[in-house]
């Protein structure tokens, strides 16, 4: 019996999808509605128009957001320091973060612990600061909450809920500066917990080493 009303629904679908545009029931009463009245049409055959210009409206959405995306930092050119310099981000955590090869080298380290994603949130944040175009704001901040600051994200930092609240509310307008309690929330963290384990890893130790030496030889 299965099988017959199988065969039976496959026939119901071989003649509407046969049948011409003109001779499909209007079961919606949306009279004539010219080439959208293929909108209301039960069979998955129909190519709509409409359904087009949607899909090409979402793809060039998509473009644009991952466009953006690819702008936001993910690795910074940087010269190879000095041992002046490598010295000196022994100094202070401020001096480290202050120069592109500092800043390098500490996210591959934060890379080893699983933590890169601090780094990069602070990059985006100081990317984003940049901007004055109003729509470039709020897609950049756009991207930086789905990929930083939701819950859902596997790339999510660490934020108490005074400073989540407050990007929550501000998202509905954000701004350049929408992110920068975050911003120095992670900065502290890095600072306190990162950053004395950065200056005993096997990263830093063998930078400053191979510089050491490249200076004797000098």
């Amino acid at each position: 019996v299965m099988g017959s009303e199988r065969m039976e629904m496959r026939k119901r679908q071989m003649t509407a999808a046969q049948e011409p545009p003109g001779s499909v029931p209007n079961q919606h009463g949306t009279g004539n509605r010219g080439s959208n009245a293929c909108c209301f049409c039960w069979c998955c055959c129909c190519s709509c128009s409409c359904l087009t210009v949607r899909n090409q409206e979402d793809q060039r959405l998509t473009r644009a957001s991952h466009e953006l995306r690819t702008e936001l930092p993910t690795c910074e050119e940087s010269p190879t320091p000095t041992l002046e310099e490598v010295n000196a981000w022994a100094q202070s955590f401020d001096n480290l973060m202050v120069t592109p090869a500092g800043r390098n080298a500490f996210r591959e380290f934060l890379r080893t612990e699983f933590s890169e994603e601090n780094m990069l949130f602070w990059m985006a944040c100081e990317e984003l600061k940049k901007e004055a175009n109003k729509n470039i704001i709020e897609e950049k901040a756009r991207i930086i909450y789905e990929d930083y600051i939701s819950i859902l994200s596997p790339k999510e930092v660490s934020l108490d809920s005074r400073v989540r609240e407050v990007i929550n509310r501000n998202m509905v307008e954000p701004s350049q500066h929408i992110f920068d309690d975050a911003q120095l929330q992670i900065y502290t963290l890095m600072h306190r917990d990162s950053y004395p384990r950065f200056m005993n890893s096997t990263v830093y130790k063998d930078l400053l080493q191979s510089l050491s030496e490249k200076t004797a030889e000098a």
